[in-house]
């Protein structure tokens, strides 16, 4: 009777743990974010489970069902299309729900795209703040005014759409010269990790439109 959090690659099949694949062989269940996605992973690695769909647009319904499987004595491995679930992705809710109900939650230790981009970014790594991703329209200045006097290094999920938008308002709000970097497709057969200002990479970004997964680091203010 257990929940497990289970990291899954961020690109690389490989990037996963002997643990984690037999807790996935081992559960009674797993939730994912897409069939289609975690399908994937799973035939990589041999392990025939059924998959039930678990993501932002049902999660809410299907809450206490779940919590009443476990209670029941079913253990549940949950993962997301990539990452360690709960960080930007489905998660917090049923870990929140479980803790209620005296249900065991254990998260495995893995993949997890920020801390790659933070460590090769070449900007301090010592203190920093994890935003995810920005609001697309409300609360997105007042944010932006916020990250402004933030002295310790700012993390930023964004999508390749909107980045160039992000990365020149950032440049207005936190200067021009502000030193960042964008890594983007980490772990895959295209990654890329590009440093310079938030100037500088807006404009080379306007003219070379970005695509895959994109983590934005930006140095904090002096």
């Amino acid at each position: 009777m257990r929940l497990y959090l289970i990291p899954s690659p961020i690109g690389n099949l490989g990037d996963i743990t002997y643990r984690a694949v037999e807790i996935l062989k081992q559960a009674d269940g797993i939730l994912c974010e897409d069939t289609r996605t975690s399908s994937v992973l799973l035939k990589h690695y041999n392990i025939q489970k059924q998959l039930t769909p678990y993501h932002q647009h049902n999660e809410h319904k299907v809450l206490n069902y779940l919590v009443e499987q476990i209670q029941q004595g079913k253990t549940y491995a949950l993962i997301t299309d990539a990452g360690t679930p709960g960080i930007s992705d489905p998660g917090f809710l049923l870990v929140r729900e479980c803790i209620r109900n005296s249900i065991a939650v254990e998260c495995l230790p893995g993949a997890t795209a920020f801390v790659p981009a933070l460590v090769q970014s070449g900007i301090p790594g010592n203190r920093f703040v994890f935003e995810g991703f920005i609001p697309v329209k409300k609360g997105r200045q007042t944010l932006m005014k916020q990250l402004a006097e933030e002295e310790r290094t700012i993390i930023l999920y964004e999508s390749p759409h909107r980045l160039v938008k992000t990365l020149k308002e950032l440049s207005t709000y936190l200067g021009t010269d502000r030193q960042a970097a964008v890594c983007r497709e980490l772990t895959k057969m295209f990654e890329e990790t590009r440093k310079g200002t938030l100037t500088e990479l807006a404009a080379h970004y306007d003219k070379t439109p970005p695509k895959g997964e994109i983590v934005l680091i930006i140095a904090g203010k002096e």
